[in-house]
């Protein structure tokens, strides 16, 4: 086992937990962690599809931590819950599911395409540094305006809400825009608190996310791919390390918003994004070219290969 490999891992798990939660991008940091450690060759055989499942296994562990901190919020089948409490459960998993619709849709038909397109150090740079700018505009407006939420809990919620917050969940299909920020950016926007909206964006993303990662894995096995021993153990630590970072990240997240804004994660995006627009323009301007990091070639986007054949010749 390669120990230089290892401790790639374990310093990638650490981002992924980190970044996944906070609006900043997780993409934007592993696109760049990619590039400094290229990790093609860190996985050894066919290390190009084995990284694209490990980054798809250590998010699937970050959703697992979100289970685990909101389980007591989204299980109605306790005996410590009446049946009040149990209605509202049932009302938000609705609202969860009304929001998860649109970034459904639009991921089963245009993930590759997006992937294939848009998955480049451009993109990711100018979402960055756009949506660091709309955080901090969002605040300065709401600052300015003095506007007092009008939704300040889940009881508050309408299909509406949860429709809105859904489409803008569209955008973070585009690389660098990050899940949980334009989602947030949606619920302030629409007069949810920053405590419910960021709640609310935890909650959205079990579905969410689980669905790509199954969705991912499963491509990753229908095409032919395995995984060496190595790998595997590489596959174990990530996603512990990852799902234990995570933990520590929403319970930071859901005490920060209770006393602050969220111009920190806006600034912080713009100089992020400023660092990562130096470095592809300064280090191929002096012989340092950054390394591909495009998704392999999309053989086809057919979602029909995916069904038994006989289906899929109807």
């Amino acid at each position: 086992m390669d120990f230089l490999a290892l401790l790639k891992i374990i310093f990638i798990a650490i981002v992924e937990g980190i970044t996944e939660w906070l609006p900043v991008s997780s993409t934007g940091h592993l696109i760049l962690c990619e590039a400094l450690f290229d990790m093609k060759t860190a996985f050894g055989p066919n290390g190009y599809a084995v990284w694209e499942f490990f980054l798809v296994f250590v998010q699937f562990a970050a959703i697992l931590a979100v289970i685990v901190v909101f389980f007591k919020d989204l299980w109605p089948w306790t005996k410590k819950k009446d049946q009040v409490q149990r209605k509202e459960i049932y009302w938000t998993w609705l609202y969860i599911l009304i929001a998860c619709v649109p970034a459904a849709i639009a991921g089963l038909f245009l993930d590759d395409l997006l992937d294939q397109y848009l998955y480049n150090y451009w993109t990711v740079t100018v979402t960055l540094i756009f949506y660091g700018l709309v955080f901090l505009l969002v605040e300065w407006y709401l600052r300015k305006t003095g506007r007092e939420p009008k939704i300040n809990s889940m009881k508050d919620f309408t299909w509406k809400t949860a429709l809105i917050i859904g489409l803008a969940q569209v955008l973070a299909l585009i690389p660098g825009t990050s899940r949980s920020g334009i989602t947030i950016i949606a619920a302030l926007l629409i007069g949810v608190n920053r405590e419910t909206g960021t709640k609310f964006t935890f909650y959205v993303s079990i579905p969410v996310m689980l669905g790509a990662s199954l969705l991912k894995g499963f491509k990753f096995f229908y095409e032919g791919n395995t995984l060496t021993p190595h790998q595997i153990i590489y596959f174990i630590v990530g996603a512990l390390v990852a799902f234990l970072i995570s933990l520590i990240a929403i319970k930071f997240l859901t005490v920060f918003v209770k006393n602050h804004t969220f111009r920190v994660f806006g600034l912080y995006r713009v100089c992020f994004g400023s660092f990562m627009l130096f470095l592809i323009i300064f280090l191929p301007a002096v012989g340092f070219p950054l390394p591909d990091i495009a998704p392999q070639a999309v053989q086809t986007v057919n979602l029909m290969r995916f069904l038994p054949r006989p289906l899929s010749l109807l």
